[in-house]
Protein backbone atom coordinates (compact mmCIF):
# COMPACT_ATOMS: atom_id res chain seq x y z
CA UNK A 1 0.00 0.00 0.00
CA UNK A 2 1.23 3.35 -0.77
CA UNK A 3 1.45 6.00 1.67
CA UNK A 4 0.21 9.33 0.87
CA UNK A 5 2.54 12.31 2.32
CA UNK A 6 1.99 16.05 2.14
CA UNK A 7 3.80 18.06 -1.01
CA UNK A 8 5.65 21.40 0.27
CA UNK A 9 2.57 23.43 -0.59
CA UNK A 10 0.38 21.03 1.66
CA UNK A 11 2.52 21.64 4.69
CA UNK A 12 2.77 25.32 4.15
CA UNK A 13 -0.62 25.73 4.09
CA UNK A 14 -1.51 23.44 6.66
CA UNK A 15 0.95 25.54 8.94
CA UNK A 16 -0.43 28.86 7.40
CA UNK A 17 -3.92 27.82 8.37
CA UNK A 18 -2.25 26.54 11.83
CA UNK A 19 -0.91 30.26 12.93
CA UNK A 20 -4.13 32.06 11.69
CA UNK A 21 -6.31 29.68 14.31
CA UNK A 22 -4.10 30.29 17.05
CA UNK A 23 -3.94 34.24 16.74
CA UNK A 24 -7.68 35.35 14.84
CA UNK A 25 -7.43 38.94 16.57
CA UNK A 26 -4.06 39.39 14.52
CA UNK A 27 -5.52 38.20 11.67
CA UNK A 28 -8.87 39.39 11.82
CA UNK A 29 -10.19 40.81 8.42
CA UNK A 30 -12.95 43.15 7.16
CA UNK A 31 -15.27 43.92 9.93
CA UNK A 32 -13.91 41.36 12.77
CA UNK A 33 -13.16 42.90 16.26
CA UNK A 34 -9.19 43.45 16.90
CA UNK A 35 -8.46 43.12 21.05
CA UNK A 36 -4.49 43.05 20.85
CA UNK A 37 -4.85 43.74 24.55
CA UNK A 38 -6.30 41.51 27.62
CA UNK A 39 -8.45 43.86 30.23
CA UNK A 40 -6.55 44.17 33.57
CA UNK A 41 -9.85 43.91 35.15
CA UNK A 42 -13.32 42.74 33.61
CA UNK A 43 -16.84 42.12 35.40
CA UNK A 44 -20.16 41.27 34.30
CA UNK A 45 -20.84 45.73 33.23
CA UNK A 46 -17.78 46.37 32.18
CA UNK A 47 -13.88 45.78 31.00
CA UNK A 48 -10.95 48.13 32.65
CA UNK A 49 -7.40 48.18 29.75
CA UNK A 50 -4.47 49.61 31.32
CA UNK A 51 -3.93 50.62 34.70
CA UNK A 52 -6.70 50.22 37.31
CA UNK A 53 -8.60 53.75 37.64
CA UNK A 54 -8.74 55.58 40.95
CA UNK A 55 -11.72 54.56 43.50
CA UNK A 56 -12.36 58.03 43.87
CA UNK A 57 -13.16 61.41 42.12
CA UNK A 58 -15.75 62.59 39.88
CA UNK A 59 -14.65 62.71 36.41
CA UNK A 60 -14.36 65.79 34.47
CA UNK A 61 -16.64 66.09 30.92
CA UNK A 62 -14.76 66.88 28.33
CA UNK A 63 -16.81 70.42 26.86
CA UNK A 64 -15.25 71.45 30.78
CA UNK A 65 -11.51 69.82 29.87
CA UNK A 66 -11.60 71.53 26.63
CA UNK A 67 -13.45 75.28 27.99
CA UNK A 68 -10.75 75.23 30.96
CA UNK A 69 -7.82 73.54 28.66
CA UNK A 70 -5.09 76.15 30.40
CA UNK A 71 -5.50 74.69 33.66
CA UNK A 72 -5.52 71.05 33.05
CA UNK A 73 -2.48 71.45 30.29
CA UNK A 74 -0.21 68.74 31.09
CA UNK A 75 -2.36 67.70 33.78
CA UNK A 76 -3.62 64.23 34.85
CA UNK A 77 -7.58 63.79 34.46
CA UNK A 78 -10.15 61.80 35.36
CA UNK A 79 -12.92 61.89 32.32
CA UNK A 80 -15.86 60.72 31.13
CA UNK A 81 -16.51 60.70 27.59
CA UNK A 82 -17.57 59.12 24.35
CA UNK A 83 -15.84 57.27 21.87
CA UNK A 84 -16.44 58.41 18.22
CA UNK A 85 -14.44 56.41 16.42
CA UNK A 86 -11.27 53.97 17.28
CA UNK A 87 -8.36 52.92 15.22
CA UNK A 88 -9.29 50.14 12.91
CA UNK A 89 -5.93 48.66 12.45
CA UNK A 90 -5.19 47.95 16.10
CA UNK A 91 -7.06 50.02 18.60
CA UNK A 92 -4.26 51.88 19.81
CA UNK A 93 -5.97 55.27 19.64
CA UNK A 94 -9.63 56.73 19.55
CA UNK A 95 -11.56 59.99 19.31
CA UNK A 96 -13.65 61.05 22.25
CA UNK A 97 -16.47 63.53 21.25
CA UNK A 98 -18.69 65.76 23.41
CA UNK A 99 -20.70 67.79 21.06
CA UNK A 100 -18.74 69.45 18.62
CA UNK A 101 -15.72 68.92 21.38
CA UNK A 102 -13.20 66.20 20.11
CA UNK A 103 -9.73 64.60 21.66
CA UNK A 104 -7.47 62.28 20.53
CA UNK A 105 -7.04 59.37 23.24
CA UNK A 106 -3.66 57.29 22.89
CA UNK A 107 -2.40 55.06 25.23
CA UNK A 108 0.77 55.53 27.72
CA UNK A 109 3.63 54.26 26.32
CA UNK A 110 2.03 51.76 23.48
CA UNK A 111 1.15 49.56 26.30
CA UNK A 112 -2.35 48.48 25.60
CA UNK A 113 -5.27 48.82 22.87
CA UNK A 114 -9.21 48.89 23.01
CA UNK A 115 -11.24 46.60 21.16
CA UNK A 116 -11.67 48.06 18.08
CA UNK A 117 -15.67 47.68 18.34
CA UNK A 118 -15.86 50.39 21.50
CA UNK A 119 -16.86 53.24 19.09
CA UNK A 120 -19.94 54.74 20.44
CA UNK A 121 -19.56 53.49 24.01
CA UNK A 122 -19.47 55.94 27.37
CA UNK A 123 -16.25 55.63 28.85
CA UNK A 124 -14.12 56.58 32.30
CA UNK A 125 -10.45 57.02 31.48
CA UNK A 126 -7.54 58.32 33.58
CA UNK A 127 -4.58 60.38 31.44
CA UNK A 128 -2.72 63.63 31.12
CA UNK A 129 -4.28 66.17 29.05
CA UNK A 130 -2.72 68.55 26.55
CA UNK A 131 -3.62 70.77 23.56
CA UNK A 132 -0.99 70.24 20.72
CA UNK A 133 -0.18 71.46 17.30
CA UNK A 134 -0.54 69.46 14.39
CA UNK A 135 1.09 68.91 11.04
CA UNK A 136 -1.05 68.20 8.13
CA UNK A 137 1.11 64.87 7.85
CA UNK A 138 0.05 63.63 11.09
CA UNK A 139 -3.56 64.75 10.14
CA UNK A 140 -3.56 63.27 6.99
CA UNK A 141 -1.96 59.78 8.79
CA UNK A 142 -4.72 59.99 11.75
CA UNK A 143 -7.13 60.16 9.04
CA UNK A 144 -5.97 56.83 7.05
CA UNK A 145 -6.05 54.86 10.97
CA UNK A 146 -9.54 55.83 11.19
CA UNK A 147 -10.26 54.97 7.66
CA UNK A 148 -11.16 58.09 6.41
CA UNK A 149 -10.32 60.69 3.64
CA UNK A 150 -7.87 63.15 4.68
CA UNK A 151 -9.31 66.96 4.83
CA UNK A 152 -7.49 69.59 2.72
CA UNK A 153 -7.37 72.17 5.40
CA UNK A 154 -7.09 70.18 8.88
CA UNK A 155 -7.25 71.72 11.76
CA UNK A 156 -3.49 73.38 12.96
CA UNK A 157 -4.03 71.32 16.69
CA UNK A 158 -5.70 68.84 18.49
CA UNK A 159 -6.51 68.15 21.88
CA UNK A 160 -5.12 65.00 23.32
CA UNK A 161 -5.20 62.85 26.48
CA UNK A 162 -2.48 59.97 26.61
CA UNK A 163 -4.71 57.28 28.96
CA UNK A 164 -3.03 54.93 31.60
CA UNK A 165 -6.86 53.45 31.76
CA UNK A 166 -9.79 52.91 30.69
CA UNK A 167 -13.04 51.81 32.00
CA UNK A 168 -15.26 50.26 28.56
CA UNK A 169 -18.76 48.81 29.41
CA UNK A 170 -19.55 45.67 27.78
CA UNK A 171 -21.64 45.85 25.15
Amino acid sequence: MKKLRPGPCGLRTFFALAIMAMSPAVFAAGGDVIRLSEPVSQTATHEVFGAMLPDNGAPLSLAELVNDNDKYQDQEVLLATRIAKVCQKKGCFFVATEGAVTARVSFKDYEFFIPTDSGGKDVVLLGKFSREDVSKEEADHYASDLGETATANPDRFRYSIVASAVKIPRS
